[in-house]
């Protein structure tokens, strides 16, 4: 050693433990998944997770392989060990490691006081220690390194209730929960069955909350509210089959990219949302059947309706790439900078969504529902006309179960088309003819004593029709003589004339003799043949375009 100069080496403070742990996870539910995921590595074929609200504790206990003293020392409290470091991705019973970093544990400081950890490979004796945040808290503040920081030692004896019959595994029990339990069994069951579905890898893994089995029955709300199903790559899960209530069939997806899963849309977005709190079913990323990414649609935001429908899953276990680890510090996200990670998204947002915006639109409206108002492919007009005839319909179709709906039905389904673009249609010839009212008024157009005639014409029928039906008050509006005025006369009153100079008829006056007819066959609830429809789309368009012309001579 050259004189003057000493050896050096690293010395870490406990406050480190601080950041990397308890500051980096506040989602309670993500932290079972921590512990879920321990469970896994180590080979459990059970996770028994018992919450006690009333006196603020809860445990988590396995089956896996347990620990024994040296590994509880050099590998669990060893912060920054990976099970990967000699290269190995999986376990004895074959299944892929999802922890990499070996900070995941330190999850487990975030929510209790006290965390006590018990744990015993099979044939030996119980191993742990207690760790105390209140203590933790004081080592930090004497800025302490964690060899000079001992754990708690623990009494197999407190553990009885949980111990018997274990004969192996781990049991780690949390005391004084800093309120962390805010939500709901049901809540729990239901998210720990999106969010861990584990069963896609090994069905021997199961998880238990309060002695009962997360399966998926605890997503029966969300399989009946799904309406519509695409698979990646024929992709297969047992929670599939519990979508009984789909109003197509699954439509098929093939993509190059190394990846697996479903997509799925629910009839109201409210179906999507778990009971009791502001989450709802999303999107997520899974890798080795281990939620990484909760909502990935936020990386690539479309701005579209059918973000508040879709959920799903999408699997890429290849972004698994054992020393290549893509995944954040807290392990509930990916590096948004990994190569794999982007071909997903650029996929994603390119292709997939796009596709599934304009099948989910057709498939909408195939059932007579609204589909994404902002797919240019159907005007907005055309769009509202079909939701409104299916708000109407619901009124006269009869309920279900009644001897007479397959037939009302079937009459409703066959004048669907008809109404909405009757309706479309009607309001179309309302405007144009009311506006050309407003048109004259303001103008200050005087009547020609052809029109005050048809006036009196129509005021004299009024006056017999409403004599007859015994009616006492006025049908149309009296303020304004030209309510009682068809397009004919309100054409050449709107123009000044009814020929130009050259004896030909003004444009407004010559679209009326092709829109006429077609018109009252619209007023008088007709249906129209596909000429006509064509004709008076035509014809209207024209109308619309003179009228425009006309407005503009408007002042304020």
């Amino acid at each position: 050693m050259a004189p003057g100069q000493q050896d050096f080496k690293f010395e870490l403070s406990l406050s480190v433990l601080n950041h990397l742990g308890r500051n980096l996870y506040r989602n309670f539910v993500t932290v079972l998944g921590e512990a879920i995921s321990n469970s896994w590595d180590a080979d459990a074929k059970n996770v028994w997770i018992d919450i006690d609200r009333d006196n603020d504790t809860f445990s988590i206990k396995d089956d896996g392989i347990g620990m024994s003293a040296g590994d509880f020392q050099g590998k669990f409290l060893k912060i920054g060990y990976s099970k990967r470091k000699d290269g190995k991705t999986r376990t004895v019973r074959d299944r892929p490691y999802i922890g990499a970093k070996g900070i995941g544990k330190l999850a487990l400081l975030s929510c209790a006081e006290r965390i006590s950890v018990y744990t015993k490979k099979r044939g030996f004796d119980y191993v742990g220690g207690t760790i105390d945040n209140g203590q933790l808290d004081q080592a930090i503040t004497d800025d302490l390194t964690p060899q000079q920081y001992e754990l708690e030692r623990v009494d197999a004896d407190s553990i009885k209730s949980l111990s018997g019959g274990h004969s192996q595994g781990t049991i780690i029990c949390f005391h004084d929960m800093k309120g962390s339990i805010r939500n709901s069994e049901k809540f729990i069951r239901k998210t720990l069955a999106m969010s861990f579905k584990f069963s896609l890898i090994d069905d021997g893994f199961n998880i238990h909350v309060n002695g009962k089995k997360v399966d998926i029955g605890d997503l029966k709300d969300l399989a009946e509210g799904t309406q519509f199903l695409w698979l990646v790559n024929d992709y297969e899960d047992p929670y599939l089959s519990t979508l009984k209530h789909l109003k197509a069939d699954p439509v098929s997806v093939t993509s190059r990219l190394p990846i697996k899963g479903f997509l799925a849309t629910v009839v109201k977005p409210r179906d999507a949302k778990i009971d009791g709190t502001d989450e709802r079913a999303s999107l997520d990323l899974f890798v080795n059947g281990r939620l990484r990414e909760k909502n990935i649609l936020r990386h690539i935001p479309t701005q579209r309706i059918l973000e508040s429908y879709l959920y799903g899953q999408i699997h890429y276990d290849s972004m698994d790439r054992g020393t290549q680890d893509p995944f954040t510090s807290s392990r509930e996200g990916v590096l948004e900078s990994d190569e794999e990670f982007q071909k997903l998204l650029k996929y994603l947002q390119k292709k997939l969504i796009p596709r599934l915006l304009e099948e989910w639109d057709d498939l909408r409206r195939s059932i007579n529902e609204e589909g994404d108002d902002e797919d240019t492919r159907v005007s907005k007009k055309d769009r509202k006309a079909k939701a409104f005839v299916s708000v109407v319909e619901k009124e006269y179709s009869p309920k279900k179960g009644e001897p007479n709906k397959p037939k009302v039905d079937e009459w409703l389904s066959s004048i669907r088309s008809d109404a909405e673009y009757n309706i479309s249609a009607y309001v179309d010839c309302f405007l144009t003819e009311n506006l050309l009212r407003k048109f004259i008024v303001d103008q200050s157009v005087v009547l020609s004593s052809g029109a005050v005639k048809e006036v009196d014409k129509w005021r004299r029928r009024e006056e017999e029709n409403l004599a007859e039906a015994n009616i006492s008050h006025q049908i149309i509006q009296q303020d304004n003589n030209l309510n009682y005025l068809g397009m004919d006369l309100l054409s050449i009153l709107s123009e000044g004339r009814k020929n130009d100079d050259n004896g030909n008829l003004m444009p407004l006056c010559m679209d009326h003799v092709t829109y006429r007819p077609i018109r009252n066959a619209v007023g008088h609830t007709s249906l129209l043949t596909g000429a006509a429809k064509n004709r008076l789309n035509l014809t209207l368009e024209n109308i619309k375009g003179r009228l425009t012309t006309l407005l503009k001579r408007v002042k304020a």
